[in-house]
């Protein structure tokens, strides 16, 4: 492949990588962006008729978006599963690996093909039928990184139940959260799993969560363990828990299951994510948009070609994961990657070895895992065989300049277009990003947004009686997206209101995302992080507002205000201010138990990495925290602190700066 050209800051792709790419102009773009914008009806009509559908739609799109009703795909139907697995048998993949399975153990690896993933999603979806789950009912999944997470998501799908994947790292305090909100009955989870050489119990944290859910009223009356670790003994409650590998080999377990064909804006899953109100929002998705729209995606955004090894190092925990390890690769036949472990263990070339030793062609990753191993040196990749790479990915947080040089020059060995994509768990995919072979890309900007969206930066208003304008090129406005998109979320699981009154009233007629964003002369855009109280830490949303609740609940703490501050690594991490109750003194073994309880109630993710002990917190005379002066203290702008005029105590701001952590 040929070298990247840089001029004047900007990248652009190799000759050889424009020739083959599917989209190889900003012209040619520009055109196809036009009708996907004007007449959704043939552009998005076209694409879907790539996918299999039992029954055809009879209108591609309708909307009242000002009031956030969205329907695509009206009346058709059809099964993710069924296009994500048969259909791909039916185009001749039968014997295609479809999924490569590296656990953390070397060793530890299983290729799946096409043909096998058929038989074991289906055999999954009539032990889950056995069980009696029907269309409609949620399945809550607890598993770690392993190749039976995609299989019962997979299963879920193929009979019409809802999945909800809960992130294996979260606390039994989430766990229960996000069973209790769903109602789900059933559980699918692991006896433990490898992280960094130790074995962790996800069981254990299961049972917790079980328990408290019983407290509250709510039973699940069956739990399925899979054992991820050999001689790891766990509790088995007997009538509730039984093996995976048992159900799996039960004799009245066949290896068909016809699939259950499903309208098109019946939901397919529901992902919980931090809201700024504290209360994790379950973000439904449906199942003709999302899967028209991750197909798309992957294939015009990754450039995906039919022997590309496709390696993305999210957790499908997260929405990455549900979209471009699992659906978004899946439809379009490919072969993706599902790796257990961490990329620094046993040593900080884990990545670019699995990369070396699956030949890897495409690879997207996180800007906080680019900026840890670029601390450690560039002799990690310098020892491995980086040739096979073509296409470099970047996701969950803009990235900085220098991991974009880093990754450029390290990873893609300066041939490597590198798409920086933006998008939420919310859009279902990417929304902002390179087409990779069709204009030039520059460090830190997603450049421009796909087909079928029409995203602004606005300037904040108060009320729909003011026109909405757009930002000043080069000023931050607030991102917002004018019209639908096959992807985008229909609502929040279990609360309609929440939905209209989170995303369609701070900017009246647009779907808002929270971010800021500006757009330069090129029209690229470029994110500038989050508006309100949602912090990014290691790519991972985390509303301040849950955090402030588990901290609030210690019996020391009186009250809590949490912010973002920058951190090399991270992105962002947690600065935790905290006013202490009567009787309470600060110390560093009441830092330790606040971040240990921390951990206890929402996870290891969540754990603040500053502590700072106040008497009391910057408010308005009508009780609000200026959060805005706290998070300029903790990111140490201390000559930026604006007017403390309006402050109800404008000397409180003077001990939080003198005693800054």
């Amino acid at each position: 492949m040929g070298k990247i050209r840089e001029e004047n800051g900007k990248f652009y792709p190799p000759e050889d990588f424009v020739e083959q790419a599917y989209v190889s102009s900003r012209e040619e773009y520009e055109k196809m962006w036009k009708q996907s914008v004007e007449d959704p009806e043939t552009f998005w009509g076209d694409i879907a008729s790539e996918l299999y559908w039992y029954k055809k739609w009879l209108k591609v799109n309708r909307e009242d978006f000002a009031k956030g009703e969205i329907e695509w795909f009206i009346g058709g139907k059809t099964n993710i599963s069924y296009n994500c697995i048969d259909y791909q048998i039916k185009k001749g993949r039968a014997n295609k690996v479809a999924l490569i399975f590296q656990g953390e153990p070397e060793e530890d690896v299983k290729q799946i093909t096409y043909k096998e993933l058929l038989k074991l999603v289906s055999k999954f979806a009539n032990v889950l039928k056995k069980k009696g789950v029907r269309k409609g009912d949620r399945v809550a999944i607890y598993l770690p990184m392993i190749w039976q997470l995609p299989v019962v998501m997979l299963a879920c799908a193929r009979i019409g139940a809802i999945h909800t994947v809960v992130f294996g790292g979260f606390s039994a305090d989430a766990l229960r959260d996000r069973i209790l909100d769903a109602g789900a009955r059933i559980l699918i989870t692991a006896n433990g799993y490898w992280r960094s050489g130790k074995t962790v119990s996800s069981k254990a944290t299961a049972d917790t969560a079980l328990e408290l859910c019983a407290k509250e009223g709510h039973t699940v009356d069956k739990v399925i363990v899979v054992k991820r670790l050999d001689n790891f003994d766990v509790p088995m409650k007997a009538g509730r828990d039984t093996w995976f590998e048992d159900e799996m080999a039960a004799t009245d377990i066949s290896d068909v299951c016809p699939p259950v064909w499903v309208d098109a804006e019946d939901p397919l899953f529901i992902l919980y994510t931090s809201g700024s109100t504290g209360k994790p929002k379950g973000v439904l998705h449906t199942t003709g948009g999302y899967m028209v729209y991750t197909y798309a995606t992957f294939k015009y955004i990754f450039d995906y070609k039919e022997n590309d090894i496709f390696f993305c190092t999210a957790d499908i925990g997260w929405v990455t994961g549900h979209s471009y390890i699992v659906y978004g690769p899946l439809s379009n036949g490919a072969t993706s990657i599902v790796f257990e472990s961490v990329p620094t263990y046993p040593n900080p070339d884990r990545f670019w070895q699995i990369v070396e030793k699956f030949k890897v062609t495409i690879f997207y990753t996180a800007p906080t895992a680019i900026r840890a191993l670029m601390k450690e040196g560039d002799q990690w990749p310098a020892k491995r065989d980086l040739s096979t790479l073509r296409l470099l990915g970047s996701v969950g947080e803009p990235i900085n300049p220098e991991a974009w040089l880093w990754y450029h020059k390290n990873i893609g060995g300066e041939r490597c277009p590198i798409v920086d994509t933006w998008w939420q768990t919310e859009t279902g995919g990417i929304l902002i990003t390179p087409l990779p072979g069709a204009w030039p890309t520059i460090p830190s900007f997603a450049t421009l947004p796909f087909f079928g969206v029409k995203a602004r930066t606005l300037q904040p208003r108060s009320s729909a009686d003011q026109p909405a304008l757009d930002a000043p090129i080069n000023e931050q406005g607030e991102l917002c997206i004018e019209r639908s998109w096959p992807g985008i979320m229909r609502g929040v699981f279990g609360d309609p209101e929440r939905f209209y009154n989170t995303y369609f009233v701070q900017q009246p007629g647009f779907y808002f995302t929270g971010d800021g964003a500006l757009r330069n002369e090129d029209g690229y855009f470029r994110l500038l992080g989050r508006i309100d109280d949602v912090v990014n830490v290691s790519g991972h949303r985390i509303g301040t507002a849950e955090i402030e609740a588990a901290l609030n609940s210690y019996p020391a703490v009186a009250e809590s205000a949490v912010v973002g501050f920058p951190h090399e690594v991270k992105g962002e991490d947690l600065y935790a201010y905290i006013i202490l109750k009567t009787g309470y003194e600060p110390s560093d073994q009441l830092k330790k138990e606040l971040v240990a309880h921390v951990r206890k109630e929402i996870g290891p993710i969540a754990s603040p990495g500053k502590i700072q002990f106040v008497p009391g917190l910057p408010k308005t005379r009508s009780g609000k925290i200026m959060r805005r002066i706290l998070r300029k203290v903790a990111s140490g702008e201390i000559d930026q602190l604006g007017d403390t005029t309006t402050l109800a105590d404008p000397s409180i701001v003077d001990i939080i700066v003198s005693g800054r952590q």
